[in-house]
Order: structure tokens, then sequence, then C-alpha cells
């Protein structure tokens, strides 16, 4: 697995922070992607604790295109408000990027989460940058690592027992 933040902005990170508090950040939102191989779970004990102090805002979480459908058991189970979650499926992957790009325009979401089969390409990734930027959202690409072609940025390889 490996991550890639679409993103050139300096990241403020305080001692001070409280339980439910975000780092502050010099802009506003932004966009990283997640880059996962099939033998890889779905990424909970990277995601779930940002998705939890996420859930705790007045803002919606959104799901587009998941792999599969969300268990509501697994949701509550995870801590994650039911109440807030939105999830859209069978959506093409040029609509896709398309709907990711309006829901983080409308700063109507604390966090968007979209899967791709494939890599975005330089515009693509910039207008959901600014997009992100503009709505004060996190965005997260999550792409198969199988399909990955190239590395335009650089790469953050976290390697834990938990994934081997």
């Amino acid at each position: 697995m490996r991550t890639q933040t679409i993103r050139s902005r300096h990241v403020c990170h305080s001692s001070h922070l409280g339980h439910n508090a975000m780092p502050k950040t010099a802009s506003s939102g932004f966009i990283s992607e997640i880059v996962y191989g099939d033998d890889h779970p779905m990424l909970t004990p990277l995601l779930l604790p940002l998705l939890q102090q996420l859930g705790s805002q007045s803002r919606w979480l959104l799901w587009l295109s998941p792999q599969q459908k969300l268990s509501r058991l697994w949701l509550q189970q995870a801590g994650l408000p039911l109440e807030k979650m939105i999830e859209l499926h069978r959506i093409n992957p040029v609509s896709t990027v398309d709907a990711m790009e309006k829901a983080l325009l409308t700063g109507n979401y604390s966090v968007v989460l979209c899967w791709l089969p494939n890599e975005l390409d330089d515009e693509q990734k910039m207008r959901l940058q600014r997009a992100a930027q503009h709505g004060n959202t996190y965005g997260f690409i999550m792409r198969p690592e199988e399909k990955t072609i190239t590395r335009p940025f650089s790469t953050l390889k976290i390697h834990s027992r938990l994934y081997h």
C-alpha cells in the first residue's frame, strides 16, 4: 500500500490538539490518493480514526463507488454516524471524478472517499485539489495497486505487520 498526497501546502501539527480536533492547515482542504493491493484489507486501521473525527463535524461523509455496499452494522461498530453517511454506487469512472469534484466544491462534506480503477491524469488531480481547497474538504482517491502505471508524485510507503 502507498499513499500520495496531492498537495503542496504546509501542515502545522500541534501537541495541544483536543481529542476531536483536526490539525490546522495552511490551506483548507486536500486530496490524497491511497493505492492498495488486493491482498490488503479495507485499510480500516489507517482511515477509521480520521473518519471518526470527521464524522463529529456537522457535515456529511460521502462514499463514491465503493467496492461493496457499506454495512450498517460495520458503520455502527466502527463508531461512524449513520445519519451522516451518503453512498453512491455504479457511477462510471469519468462521471465519478466529476461527481467527486462537485461534491468537494460544495463544502457540504467533511470527507469524500472515491474508488477509481485507474490513475488520474495531472489535470484531473489539479481540478480535485482546487475543489477540495475551495470546499474545505478532505478527499481520498482509493485505487487498486495493480492498475498503477506511473508515479508522478513522491510516495510514502507504510510497512506494517498488519498488512503482511
